[in-house]
C-alpha cells in the first residue's frame, strides 16, 4: 500500500473514533525489551500572515493533571500499527486529523510520574481538520504557537529534539531544489551520527539501573 493510500485508510479509521472515549488501561500495551512503547505527533499547519506569507505553527496540548504543555502522545497498543496509534492519540488528546509524515525518530526517556523508562516515537502530522468536539476536550487545552514558542514551553526534552528533527527535515526539503540532494543527505548522516543510537542508549540505561 502506498503512502497516500495508507494516509487515507488511517484517516477513515480515525474518524470512526471521534465519538468514542479515549482508550485507557494497559492490557493491550506494547513493550520492547521492557520499555513501554509510546507514540505521538507534532501537529502542524501553515498560517497566512499579514504580509501574505505563510508561517509554520505547531499544536501543543496541556497535561491532564497540570498546565504543562506538550505534543500529543500515548501508548502504542498491540491491535494497531504505529501510524494508526500516533493518529489515534492525536485525535483523542488534541482533536485534530491530518496527513502523517515519516517517523522522526525514537527516544528513550524516563517517565516522571512512574519512574519507568519508555521508548517514544514521533511523527509530523499536517493538520487537515480541527474538530470542535473530541474525546479529551474537557480535560486539556490546545494552543497553536510558533516553533520558537513551542521550544520554550514544551515540558519534555525528547519532544523538543523531535521538533528540532522535524524542522531540520523541512529545511532540507525546502533547500532540495536549490542545492544538490547530496548535501541534504550528508547533513542527515551527520545529524544521525551526532545522536546516540537507541541500542547504545538502552545499554547505558540498563547499566545505570544495575549499578
Amino acid at each position: 500500500m502506498c503512502f497516500v493510500e495508507k494516509n487515507l485508510s488511517s484517516t477513515m479509521q480515525i474518524k470512526k473514533l471521534v465519538s468514542l472515549p479515549s482508550r485507557s488501561g494497559r492490557d493491550l500495551q506494547r513493550y520492547n525489551q521492557g520499555y513501554r512503547q509510546v507514540v505521538g505527533c507534532i501537529p502542524y499547519r501553515y498560517r497566512k500572515t499579514n504580509k501574505s506569507q505563510e508561517e509554520l505553527e505547531v499544536l501543543l496540548i496541556s497535561s491532564q493533571k497540570s498546565s504543562k504543555m506538550m505534543f500529543p502522545k500515548g501508548g502504542w497498543e498491540i491491535d494497531e500499527d504505529i501510524q494508526l496509534a500516533a493518529s489515534r492519540e492525536t485525535l483523542e488528546e488534541a482533536g485534530v486529523i491530518g496527513l502523517l509524515g515519516e517517523k522522526l525518530g525514537e527516544w528513550i526517556f524516563k517517565s516522571r510520574s512512574q519512574e519507568k523508562f519508555h521508548e517514544g516515537s514521533m511523527f509530523p502530522l499536517l493538520v487537515t481538520e480541527e474538530l470542535d468536539v473530541w474525546p479529551e476536550k474537557d480535560v486539556r487545552r490546545r494552543i497553536w504557537m510558533t516553533v520558537n514558542e513551542a521550544k520554550e514551553v514544551c515540558a519534555h526534552w525528547w519532544m523538543k529534539e523531535a521538533l528540532d528533527e522535524f524542522i531540520r527535515q523541512l529545511t532540507c526539503m525546502q533547500r532540495k531544489e536549490e542545492e544538490p540532494l547530496g548535501l541534504c543527505r550528508l547533513e542527515y548522516h551527520r545529524s544521525e551520527e551526532s545522536r546516540m543510537s537507541i541500542g547504545e542508549l538502552k545499554m547505558q540505561t540498563k547499566k545505570s539501573i544495575i549499578t
